[in-house]
């Protein structure tokens, strides 16, 4: 199931363990920086081994629909990876929700890839998956995270207190939300 969608700049690509050595080049030309943000890592996780076992996990829940990761090319550079977008944890039911987590090269940040790219995985969500609501849960001082939410027009829904360990620490987050609006018509 190799899935690619595309926007005006970027390639969104479904990837399989095939492609390890170019998620793990991503990790490692960003440890330093996505250190802050994100939960702690062991050695392991930065070995091509590592990455083609999530890669597979990621390509599982892909095929049940539980979950959805795009890796993020641009268009000009097909073999070198500048950021993800996860939509996890999606419920059906009477819910149809999801939570969603991005992340950027260091060296790409402030020219609007992130807002191209998780628009598209909005539209993804809402119309293929047909969800109602996205969830993303930011760190406060995270400022970069907020303004992309905030653009494509999820609103403040609350302030979750220690919610998430993140590099070693508990952290705050502010609930964003975003609600498929046309599921109101």
């Amino acid at each position: 199931m190799q899935k690619e969608y595309a926007t005006d700049r970027l390639l969104l690509k479904v990837l399989d363990k095939s492609q390890a050595d170019q998620v793990l080049d991503y990790y490692i030309r960003n440890r330093d920086f996505l250190e802050e943000w994100e939960a702690e890592k062991g050695e392991e996780f930065y070995s091509a081994a590592c990455q083609e076992q999530l890669l597979e996990k990621d390509f599982t829940d892909i095929s049940n629909r539980s979950s959805l990761r795009l890796w993020i090319y641009k268009k000009d550079d097909s073999k070198r990876i500048i950021g993800t977008l996860a939509f996890t944890n999606i419920v059906r039911g009477v819910f149809l929700s999801c939570f969603l987590g991005y992340k950027l090269d260091q060296g790409e940040i402030n020219k609007g890839f992130m807002t191209e790219a998780v628009r598209k995985g909005i539209q993804i969500m809402f119309e293929e998956y047909g969800l109602h609501r996205i969830e993303a849960n930011i760190m406060p001082k995270n400022a970069r995270s907020l303004k992309v939410a905030e653009k494509l027009g999820f609103y403040n829904e609350g302030f979750a207190r220690n919610y998430l360990k993140i590099n070693g620490q508990w952290e705050d987050h502010i609930h964003m939300v975003l609600l498929n609006e046309r599921m109101h018509t």
